[in-house]
């Protein structure tokens, strides 16, 4: 193991920073407008700016990063990123503030774009799950990292702000000093929305509902805690146990995954979360013990909905269409991480911050309700089907081109679909019309030839 990891330690690093920085910056944001008695419904703005930013990087940071290459482009956003975070201390107008955000969501997606095309290019077929998995926990131990330097720090000053951007500066250390040699660029694969509407629309379902949690989750989340009577140094430590608990359901899970139905899985994990999150809804002043209780374990089945969901995806689609299906799973997260923080915010602001889990709890019971395991016909399942579960991160900290890293998807498919067109600005033709039905549906799906397809 330590082999394997050794040669990607870099990358692993600079990823680490960039997590760290971005984890901080958006608990010190919720933390810095609930002080000043702003309104939730900002809060939720710029983290839905934020999350925008990132689906706009996952259009942008392509045609980027094949004008001008991968150390440039890295370079030159990591660049605009810590200008961007600089700037919140400059500027005290809020809607300056969600331009702000959304431009390091932006630069943020090209970097993610950068780290994981090299990642590729480096990792052998049969090192891809375990490459993956280390960028996985980089990612998520960067997150906690940045709510535990709350409890060291937990004056709102600008002194954090300066942090934030320290760690996006070095982060480019690793990349500015590496003797390698460019990897190919790679492009991602275009979607067909309309395909895996009719395909797989519960997965679609489940990763939409996720993107709505989550999405608030981490925007909101550091303000209800705030309201809720917590220090800066209980906010970051009931931040980083939630975020934990994330990485620590990740292994557990996947031994479910693998043996049970995904789609029963998805229904009563779904299920649990509405329970979970329903003292916390309810009660407007809760005990610090049942809401760091409450709150790790809301989070432990709310980080398993967009794993289960890609899982379950997998299973009903050829081999040839996984890498466009990783970017309409994370296109449709985006979505959802964009829509929930603003929808949430309102909630809040209108009826108290307890709201923000009553929203998580709605949102569950929706998806118990969409998620029916006997609607599901297997009808398109592969033959290999279930796919071996693969341990990942739910919060937009990777980009389409993470494709080229899960192991489910067959590296040659990958290097068939993704590899750089010699006129980036043309568009791919559209998708032919199809009526959505429910997963695994006996319609045969259009035929596509992807090797010809152009960004």
């Amino acid at each position: 193991m330590r082999q394997i990891w050794k040669p990607f330690r870099a990358l692993y690093f600079a990823s680490l920073m960039m997590l760290i920085g971005s984890g901080l910056l958006s608990t010190y944001l919720a933390l810095r407008l609930a002080a000043d008695h702003v309104d939730s419904l900002w809060v939720g703005a710029l983290m839905a700016a934020n999350y925008f930013g990132l689906v706009l990087g996952g259009k942008i940071g392509h045609r980027l990063i094949a004008r001008v290459g991968h150390i440039r482009a890295y370079s030159a956003c990591a660049g605009i990123v810590g200008a961007a975070v600089l700037g919140h201390g400059l500027v005290d107008w809020l809607p300056a503030w969600i331009v702000l955000r959304m431009i390091v969501g932006l630069g943020m997606m090209c970097q993610y774009m950068v780290i994981e095309s090299w990642l590729n290019e480096q990792a052998d077929a049969k090192q891809r799950g375990v490459v993956f998995s280390g960028y996985m926990i980089a990612s998520y131990l960067g997150l906690v990292l940045g709510q535990l330097i709350l409890v060291m720090h937990p004056a709102l000053g600008l002194e954090l702000l300066m942090l934030v951007a320290l760690c996006f500066a070095l982060c480019l250390v690793p990349v500015a000093l590496t003797r390698r040699i460019h990897p190919a660029p790679l492009r991602p694969a275009p979607m067909e929305p309309r395909f895996f509407i009719k395909r797989v629309p519960q997965s679609l379902t489940t990763v939409l509902g996720s993107g709505l949690i989550v999405g608030s989750f981490y925007g909101l989340a550091p303000l209800y805690a705030s309201q809720q009577g917590l220090t800066t140094e209980q906010v970051g430590l009931f931040m980083g146990c939630c975020i934990f608990a994330g990485l620590l359901v990740q292994w557990p899970l996947g031994w479910l995954s693998d043996r049970y139905d995904r789609a029963l899985l998805i229904r009563c994990f779904a299920l649990a979360l509405a329970v979970c999150a329903l003292p916390l809804a309810i009660w407007s002043q809760v005990p610090l013990e049942v809401l760091f209780v409450a709150g790790f374990c809301c989070s432990l089945v709310q980080f398993c909905l967009y794993p289960l969901a890609v899982a379950f995806s997998n299973d009903h689609v050829e081999g040839d269409r996984r890498v466009s299906l990783t970017a309409m799973l994370l296109v449709t997260y985006g979505v959802g991480a964009s829509i929930g923080p603003l929808v949430a915010g309102v909630l809040m602001k209108l009826y108290g911050s307890q709201m923000l889990y009553g929203f998580f709890a709605l949102f569950a019971l929706v998806l118990v309700w969409r998620i029916r395991p006997k609607a599901v016909t297997n009808l398109h399942q592969v033959d290999d089907a279930p796919l071996h579960h693969v341990a990942m991160p739910d919060n937009m900290t990777s980009s389409p081109l993470v494709a080229c890293l899960d192991p489910r998807v067959d590296e040659q498919v990958v290097q068939d679909q993704m590899q750089a067109s010699p006129n980036p600005d043309v568009e791919p033709e559209p998708e032919p019309e199809l009526e959505p039905v429910t997963e695994g549906a006996d319609d045969e799906p259009p035929s596509s030839d992807f090797t010809q397809a152009r960004p």
